[in-house]
Formats: structure tokens, sequence, C-alpha cells
């Protein structure tokens, strides 16, 4: 049975309470306390969903949520507000570069991109970023899985589209680290009837979550 890519699960000390942060950073809704679904207007076809995971974030995520924005000065509201509810900038080496690297309450990396040609239909999210040995295996991998086409295609990074083409790109970003621990972002795919919430994993050890055909 064929698949598609359905939501990003986030594990959390506190789900409610990272939920309720990037509820409110994406103009998103909460359904129940841990599941952030966006607007039917956003564009965007994934929740966010929030699990309890383990004790706290000690490595650098293998996957992160890249925000859009459609100015200069839209990208500075959106720093300035993501800093009000509980986030913080971050130095993960990335030196001067346009756009501002943040950490969430839980600790977990995310970007606020700078106005880009490459996302004008993306809404809120602007990708989903996937560090990869391989971008082009990893992608024409998860091209099956998810049910996307291939929009772009660089030396250093690979994204994937969603049939619609609107809402998030799934990028797959070229690294010289090797997986070495269990991700606490990871990607969720519906279309596995009777198996909710068992893990397999893609060619690079990337943990994914399966879910009944919704």
């Amino acid at each position: 049975m064929s698949t598609r890519l359905a939501a990003v699960w986030i594990a959390a000390a506190r789900p409610a309470e990272l939920a309720g942060f990037w509820a409110a950073l994406l103009d998103w809704q909460v359904i129940g306390d841990r599941l952030v679904r966006p607007p039917a207007s956003d564009g965007c076809e994934l929740d966010l969903v929030f699990v309890p995971g383990p004790g706290p974030k000690e490595v650098k995520n293998r996957i992160h949520l890249d925000l859009a924005s459609g100015s200069r000065q839209d990208q500075r509201a959106k720093i300035e507000r993501a800093r009000v509810l509980g986030a913080r900038k971050h130095d993960i080496g990335q030196g001067q570069v346009p756009w501002e690297v943040m950490i969430d309450p839980g600790g977990n990396e995310f970007c606020v991109l700078e106005p880009r040609p490459g996302y004008p239909s993306t809404e809120a999210l602007a990708a989903i970023v996937v560090d990869a040995l391989d971008p082009m295996a990893l992608a024409s991998e998860w091209m099956v899985r998810s049910g996307w086409r291939i929009g772009s295609q660089q030396q250093v990074i690979v994204g994937l589209r969603a049939p619609t083409g609107r809402g998030p790109w799934l990028e797959f970003l070229r690294t010289d680290e090797p997986k070495e621990r269990p991700n606490r972002v990871r990607l969720a795919l519906a279309g596995e009837p009777g198996a909710p919430g068992r893990v397999g994993r893609d060619s690079e050890g990337n943990e994914f979550v399966l879910l009944d055909q919704v």
C-alpha cells in the first residue's frame, strides 16, 4: 500500500507546552493539547504532533523547521514574536547568514528565513529540513514514501514539493555528520492500516512513524 506524508512528530518533555508555543508562532490551531493543525487557507496538509519524549535534548536535531517571511520587516517581526513566546537565538556555527537560527522552549533548532523567491506559496512554514549524507539518494527514497515530487535540485540540497504545489518544502541538506542518536523530530506517514505508531527507518537511519490511513 502507498503511503503519504501526514505529520511531523516532535518529542518533548512538556508536549502540551511546546504545542502551544508552535501554534502561537505559526498562528495554527491546537487540537486537544498535543496536535497543531494549519488552517485550510495555509495550504499545508501536515500536522505537528508533540509526544512525550526522553530527557533533555543534548545534540543538534537532524530534522528542523524553517519559517517563511515576506519581507525583512516581516522576518524581524517573526523573530521578535518567537522571542516573546520563549524562543532564543542560537549559534550552531552558522556565522553571518541572512536567516536567524533559534531554538524553541524544548531546545529544538528552527530558522526564520529571509524573504526568498523560492518560497512564494509556503505560507507560515517554509520547509522541513533533513540532514543527509546523500541528499539526492535520500530525496529519491522519500519521494516514493511521501508521494511528493522533486521541485528543486542543487549539489548540496534537494527539495520535494507536495502534489498541490503548496505548503512547506521537504528538503534534504548535505551534511558530513552521520546519524548517531535517535531523532527527536521525525516524519510521520499515513497509509499503513493496523500499525499506528510503528517506527520504521530510512536508508540513513532516520526514524519515521507509520500511522493508520487517515
